[in-house]
């Protein structure tokens, strides 16, 4: 207790210290890209020049990237903890508080969706010593946002309830139909289908439907590690690129729809097209690959999970309403008020028809949402060197960058960053570069896209041990391959 005492006084102490000069560091932090391109105005400095130069100027900024890559190296480290909190649970720990603490600790530390928003406490602290308190509170009241961790909440809830989940599921079992309903025949249905309805109903509830869909109508069936990792990397990336057939869908298009006024018309045939062709090619590249462990998977089963009738029963009115719920949170997804509002009715409609429903999962959207949040608050602080490094580069490179800058960074703090080049506000080709490398590289990584921790955490009971990021990079390889020589080639 006295060293929790000790550690009190200490932070408490800081932050009285930094409450004089608080206000005034409030108003200048984070320094805007605009600033820092006036401070460089005929310096004529080179990107490494230039990354040094903002150093100089706001040394914090080298603080807050090494916080956040310590936190990417975390997520590769994350199996290593649960395992250690495994260990010290397989102890006799009941009478023992301390080994109890801390084998909850280090699980904690186990929980990727966790891992971004621990990361978070070391940032304000260091926020704070070298800014003053009121500079913490102004970056996180006026300069990041927290919409779309909020949005990917309550869409993953809502996309998870039984109604909707049986609605999408008759859907693709039309389709799967087409192909006698076999194994081989639901997964490329999912694998296809589901990430493409991600244009209309947004990315998050479509990854939500087709993890889940996945884990009933394939994971179950226990395929082989290389086909579960494949299945999953071919996941993210489709979910990635699926939404670039409408502009408010995928989060990297949405953050510059409006800036760079794109249509409908114009992301479909700048995007779409493209997408259609890589997601189509790339399921069918990996299924003949694996084909003889799908025909070995279809004689081991003599059904494929088939809907249960009780799915079948939902009133017709029920899905219609829940449909209109989803609608709703969609439309306002940039309003938060209306969309937690929505959120509430919403549960109250559950309570009321709870013969027909199943139990509200909110603890797996939570994490998801407070994953998201704290890469929100980390990628905040990045973009004094994303935005020179994107702009130094050409288009080729430019769709190189995007692609690998978006496995170490959500896809659509990229586009936004890049938003802020003002060679792009007016040249397609480096729109087109930009927001096809940042939908390519979407599957790389958990981080790389907004909707994979949602997919992440339904399916990692199917991976002993946790999902690991290495296989994980195997598995999205390929697909990330095929959509970019899509986005290259045609």
């Amino acid at each position: 207790m006295k060293y929790c005492a000790a550690l009190v006084v200490v932070v408490v102490a800081v932050v009285c210290c930094t409450q004089s000069f608080g206000e005034c560091a409030a108003a200048g932090f984070p320094i805007s890209t605009q600033t820092y391109q006036a401070l460089e105005a005929g310096q004529n400095l080179s990107l490494s020049g230039i990354l040094r130069h903002r150093i100089s100027v706001s040394p914090f900024n080298l603080i807050a990237t090494v916080l956040f890559l310590c936190a990417i190296v975390h997520t590769f480290l994350a199996s290593k903890f649960s395992k250690l909190a495994d260990r010290i649970a397989e102890k006799n720990i009941e009478n023992d508080p301390r080994k109890h603490f801390t084998s909850t600790v280090f699980h904690f530390f186990g929980e990727v969706e966790a891992i971004f928003g621990i990361w978070v406490l070391p940032l304000i602290f260091f926020m704070a010593v070298h800014f003053g308190w009121h500079a913490v509170g102004h970056y996180f009241n006026s300069v990041i946002n927290f919409t779309e961790p909020i949005f990917v909440v309550v869409i993953m809830a809502m996309a998870a309830t039984k109604p909707i989940l049986a609605l999408s599921e008759s859907i693709l079992e039309k389709v799967a139909a087409f192909g006698h309903g076999t194994v081989a025949a639901w997964w490329m249905t999912i694998l296809i289908i589901a990430p493409f309805m991600g244009s209309l109903i947004t990315e998050p509830a479509a990854m939500t439907i087709g993890a889940m869909l996945l884990a009933k109508q394939f994971y179950n069936l226990n395929p082989s590690r290389k086909l579960r990792y494949a299945s999953l990397g071919l996941l993210f990336v489709n979910v990635s690129v699926g939404g670039t057939l409408t502009p408010f869908a995928a989060p990297p298009i949405l953050m510059v729809a409006n800036k760079w006024h794109l249509t409908i018309g114009k992301v479909f045939t700048m995007l779409g097209t493209h997408a259609i062709i890589g997601v189509i090619a790339g399921t069918l590249l990996y299924y003949a690959i694996f084909r003889k462990e799908f025909l070995a998977l279809q004689e081991t089963t003599s059904a494929v999970c088939p809907s249960e009738p009780s799915e079948r029963k939902i009133p017709v009115i029920v899905t219609m309403v829940h449909c209109v719920f989803l609608g709703w949170t969609v439309v306002n997804l940039h309003t938060p008020a209306l969309v937690v509002a929505g959120f509430l009715f919403f549960l109250a409609f559950i309570r009321a028809t709870k013969q027909c429903q199943d139990s509200v999962d909110l603890k797996s959207p939570v994490l998801v949402g407070f994953f998201l949040a704290g890469l929100v608050t980390h990628g905040g602080l990045q973009e004094w060197w994303i935005s020179p490094v994107l702009g130094s580069l050409k288009e080729m490179s430019l769709f190189i960058g995007s692609t690998l800058l978006t496995a170490f960074n959500d896809n659509a703090a990229i586009t936004y960053l890049s938003s802020l080049v003002s060679e792009f506000s007016t040249n397609q080709s480096l729109q087109k570069a930009v927001l096809s490398g940042a939908v390519t590289g979407g599957g790389l990584t958990v981080i790389a896209n907004a909707p994979n921790p949602a997919g992440q955490n339904i399916l990692a009971k199917y991976f002993d041990g946790g999902i690991s990021p290495l296989s994980l990079l195997f598995g999205a390889a390929i697909p990330t391959v095929v959509v970019a020589l899509s986005f290259n080639l045609w």
